[in-house]
């Protein structure tokens, strides 16, 4: 598979990674707990930017541009400055490296090396950087994985993905009841509607190639749209949603006589909720986690936002919390209130400025 690289100027470059990195103390005042102690990654702001995964456009059209993204890699080597650095990964030929450019501001060499190319959406690729010929982490993604062969890479994920990152099959499938009794889907009126969208997007699916995946049995992608925030900029949350919900999956076993949690009616997840809110319920492992609340609240918050973000960001799938907000916020000439077609470029919507 050959890798098609992306025209991206210094300028570009400068303006996504410099505040970012511009900070020469090496305090860890950006661990939130996702980071062993000394590891350098803790002293850069957001370093879950990078690799920068952006919109593609191929100069063509936004139909041909939007199946893809541009992934810029950028090393930081003005501490140690190297001869050659080079990036290698599973979005192209593992034999192949792509070498970065020096970065230069006004002419003048800023110790900052970059390369962008295009990849698809929705995947998920590992990937090392060559320095002087050296295999080594990327330094700055948080972001890495350990291979069944023992190996560990970077990883970085593009658009829409939906391949699972953080949590597990039972972890998904017990946030996923969790989820569908949050959201404003579940009546059955609700129900109805969501079922012809995706209905509509599968007869759409058998004759476009439209790269946003989407799932029905998870709520418009929200369970996803979890899985990829707990992978990239809450981190450092990871932790709560796994320790929750063992506890949860513990206590709802428990409370039922062994039945499987995610057989129980709707009430019971109602009955929850309703003890969370308070902070005090029975059976909750308040060794483990102290606040269900908290929990609650945290749980709340992504899944609000999941069902009406920008489907690139892995929940909203095809775009069906729009269309749910489009069919219900009607004026009295039951003209939608919520055109969102007009802020979208195509394929999802008509607007002709717009890039991602």
């Amino acid at each position: 598979m050959a890798v098609t690289t992306v025209e991206r100027d210094d300028q570009y470059v400068l303006n996504h990674c410099t505040r970012f990195l511009a900070r020469d103390p090496g305090d860890p005042r950006h661990d939130f707990g996702q980071y062993d102690a000394g590891d350098p990654r803790a002293a850069i702001c957001e370093a879950w930017r990078f690799p920068v995964v952006d919109s593609h456009a191929d100069g063509v059209s936004v139909e041909t541009s939007f199946p893809h993204n541009d992934v810029t890699f950028v090393y930081d080597g003005r501490a140690a400055p190297p001869g050659s650095v080079a990036v290698v990964g599973t979005f192209g030929e593992l034999w192949s490296p792509v070498p970065l450019r020096p970065v230069r501001f006004l002419g003048a060499e800023t110790g900052l090396f970059a390369v962008t190319v295009r990849v698809p959406k929705a995947q998920v690729h590992v990937y090392q950087l060559l320095v002087d010929g050296g295999h080594v982490l990327d330094p700055i993604n948080p972001q890495r994985v350990t291979l069944d062969n023992g190996r560990t890479w970077s990883r970085f994920f593009t658009d829409a993905c939906q391949v699972p990152l953080v949590l597990g099959r039972r972890e998904r499938d017990v946030l996923g009841r969790l989820v569908a009794h949050v959201l404003p889907f579940r009546s059955e009126e609700n129900s109805r509607f969501l079922r012809r969208v995706y209905s509509a997007l599968d007869r759409a699916a058998r004759t476009t190639a439209f790269p946003l995946a989407y799932r029905l049995d998870e709520d418009v992608g929200v369970v996803n749209y979890i899985d990829k925030v707990l992978a990239r900029y809450e981190q450092h949350n990871a932790d709560d949603y796994r320790t929750c919900l063992a506890i949860i999956d513990a206590l709802l076993r428990s409370r039922s006589g062994g039945a499987d949690p995610l057989t129980l009616p709707a009430d019971v997840y109602v009955d929850l909720y309703r003890e969370m809110e308070t902070d005090r319920v029975d059976g909750w492992d308040i060794g483990r986690y102290g606040s269900p609340r908290y929990f609650l609240l945290l749980l709340r918050r992504h899944a609000m936002t999941g069902a009406f973000v920008h489907p690139r960001s892995g929940g909203n799938s095809g775009t069906a919390g729009w269309m749910y907000l489009e069919s219900r916020f009607r004026d009295d000439q039951d003209r939608t209130l919520f055109d969102w077609r007009r802020a979208i470029e195509a394929p999802l919507g008509h607007n002709t400025d717009y890039r991602g």
